[in-house]
């Protein structure tokens, strides 16, 4: 798999043009190529920007949350923890960002679906897929590492469930997560201070051209809710509160 990430031309919140940056940017493409975009510039392009002062953060955190933990249920109280967009994610992915709190896109999903159409009309192509990412923690380890706050053109899991390991015994193989595999790909590329690569293009990727129609259906579905998370007895019997 290669992978190249592209500058291009910083966006200056409140708002500012993306589509026009990725134009003026050195971006290729061909046949069956992934795109990788940072969720911040994909939100400054929406206007998705509220100024720093006179907000009170931890009031639009919770807005913007499905469910919120408290800030003093984090050690240290550095941090609120949410369930956004039916993911963990620590202060629902609002960063500060030169004056500004940058939120994540409105509809995450269909903003990847829209932006999918754009690239392919735009540069021509028919078979495209795009992955919106962002950086979170992981339990037990310091520093962050990519996800996919939505994905568009493939389907999320590819199912290997019914192979046989190497010594011929059946279940040996599990469900490859796509979109966060991808998304910790391009991340890693992109950087996480000022590199201005927000834009990464991946190429020869396994997975994202398969149909999978025949995969079992059994736990097929990618998202899902804390009674059926393997992670249960961690998230359940937190005090989360729920917006609103």
């Amino acid at each position: 798999m290669e992978i190249t990430p592209f500058h291009i031309d910083t966006l200056v919140p409140p708002k500012d043009d993306l589509l026009s940056k990725i134009r003026a940017s050195e971006l290729t493409l061909e046949e069956h190529d992934v795109i990788a975009l940072s969720t911040k510039v994909v939100s400054i392009g929406q206007g998705r920007c509220v100024p720093r002062e006179g907000t009170d953060r931890d009031a639009l955190i919770a807005s913007e949350a499905d469910q919120y933990l408290e800030r003093d249920q984090t050690p240290g109280g550095f941090v609120m923890h949410t369930i956004t967009n039916g993911m963990l994610m620590v202060n629902a992915g609002i960063d500060p960002f030169a004056g500004y709190y940058v939120l994540w896109p409105e509809h995450p999903k269909k903003t990847a679906e829209d932006l999918l159409a754009w690239f392919k009309k735009e540069y021509k192509k028919e078979h495209l897929y795009l992955v919106l990412t962002d950086s979170r923690s992981v339990f037990l380890r310091r520093g962050v590492i990519g996800m996919a706050v939505a994905w568009a053109g493939f389907e999320p899991i590819y199912d290997n469930r019914a192979q046989n390991d190497l010594l011929g015994f059946p279940g040996g193989g599990s469900q490859t997560n796509v979109p966060d595999s991808l998304a910790a790909s391009a991340v890693f590329c992109m950087g996480e201070a000022n590199e201005g690569t927000p834009l990464v293009r991946m190429r020869n990727v396994p997975y994202v051209r398969e149909s999978q129609t025949g995969r079992k259906k059994k736990f097929n579905t990618f998202e899902f809710g804390i009674e059926e998370d393997i992670f249960a007895p961690f998230l359940k019997n937190l005090p989360w509160k729920k917006r609103g």
